[in-house]
């Protein structure tokens, strides 16, 4: 099988995953991309996530510019159409399922159990990459503060990215 039909369908099956969002996915897309294929090892993976999330735009932009890393510009757009289509196809047939079904009182109970899910899945990201950062205390403080920060403040989670960036120049 060649790399681009690898990537188009390690993404595609992630994009049905991703509960949540392309964040939510992360551990999965850590495990199929470094534990199982080996095409990035963990510091790479790390910095082209960080590079994506620092860049404006949506999260899909992490599985767009890892596809870019592993096969170049054909594997951008592969990664990119692998981790969109699927997700866009289901959402699509799940509206038009939810519209028909919209009186029925089972459906409310449903998308509610659907929250938790998606918490555990975007905590889930935050442990593996916390861990492919470099698991010492200090990478763990880091994430709690920032954690509690964004959750307890009104303030914008920039400036949790603006404080890492700062704190990566001094710990350099």
């Amino acid at each position: 099988m060649t790399l681009l039909l690898q990537l188009l369908l390690t993404f595609s099956m992630l994009s049905l995953l991703a509960i949540g969002g392309a964040n939510a996915v992360l551990p999965e897309m850590h495990r199929q991309l470094v534990e199982i294929h080996g095409w990035l090892d963990d510091a790479t993976f790390s910095q082209l996530f960080a590079l994506a999330q620092a860049a404006p735009g949506p999260n899909i932009l992490a599985a767009s510019v890892m596809g870019w890393r592993i096969a170049g510009p054909a594997g951008l757009g592969v990664a990119t159409i692998g981790m969109l289509l699927p997700a866009a196809i289901l959402a699509w047939f799940v509206a038009g399922l939810t519209q028909r079904l919209r009186g029925a009182t089972w459906l409310k109970p449903a998308q509610f159990g659907l929250v938790p899910v998606a918490i555990g899945l975007i905590a889930a990201s935050g442990v593996i990459m916390t861990e492919a950062a470099g698991s010492s205390w200090l990478a763990w403080g880091i994430v709690a503060v920032a954690t509690i920060f964004v959750w307890r403040t009104k303030f914008s989670p920039l400036w949790v990215l603006a404080g890492g960036g700062v704190l990566g120049l001094l710990l350099l």
